[in-house]
């Protein structure tokens, strides 16, 4: 995109996508019945969550077998093993979250996924293992580019009737994640990139923003129906 860094022109795309997505997300924090249905968020953040590790570990191990002949793959390695490494043990921090609020580990870790969840994720495997592991930063970009700000959480605790230590997980993103979005997009920058990565990242991001839309679509239908 002519003028735009590549981090640039990524948001520039995202930004085009995300006002639906946005939307949806605010209908469903500001619903009256967020409250229960907020377990279910809970859940299948952690099923995304869950993943996000192997995610990034199945992509720098097909960034190091291509390494070797492809310059953006070798300095993808030591960003995807960083940024597991930032990432791992965050599903963990969520189960003891949702301990809190009286939903006992064990069944947690033994609910099938949502199978909406499962095709969010399931897609980066497509693109990393069958077009370029580039493919999953633009699903980062997606998930780390907009976390929810310290207002909206303290609003939502209030409207669900949920402590506020018991967000700890969301707390601790709002204030990751942004440093997660600049490192990334330093990242961008610095890549030899070619049109085709970039339109790879692009296609992967909106692909991702389409799939949360439908996420959150199907915990709104579960707010409509308690309320």
């Amino acid at each position: 995109m002519s003028g735009l860094r590549p981090g640039q022109a990524l948001r520039y795309k995202i930004s085009l996508a995300e006002p639906g997505l946005d939307a949806l997300c605010r209908e469903f924090w500001e619903h009256t019945a967020v409250g229960p249905v907020f377990p279910e968020y809970l859940f299948s953040l952690w099923s995304s969550m869950r993943a996000t590790l192997p995610l990034l570990e199945a992509a720098a191990e097909r960034a190091r077998v291509r390494a070797p002949a492809d310059p953006v793959c070798a300095q993808l390695v030591p960003y995807l093993l960083k940024h597991a490494e930032e990432e791992r043990g965050h599903d963990d921090w969520l189960l003891e979250d949702m301990e809190g609020l009286g939903i006992p580990r064990a069944q947690v870790v033994s609910r099938l996924p949502p199978p909406d969840v499962a095709a969010m994720i399931g897609a980066q495997y497509y693109f990393i293992a069958h077009a370029h592991p580039i493919a999953l930063l633009g699903c980062f970009a997606v998930l780390e580019g907009s976390p929810l700000t310290e207002p909206d959480l303290a609003g939502l605790a209030a409207r669900a009737g949920i402590p506020r230590p018991l967000l700890r997980t969301l707390d601790k993103h709002a204030m990751l994640d942004p440093h997660h979005r600049d490192d990334l997009d330093a990242l961008l920058d610095a890549l030899p990139l070619a049109p085709e990565h970039e339109a790879l990242m692009g296609l992967s991001a909106l692909t991702v923003v389409e799939q949360l839309g439908g996420i959150v679509e199907r915990l709104l239908a579960l707010a409509e129906a308690g309320s």
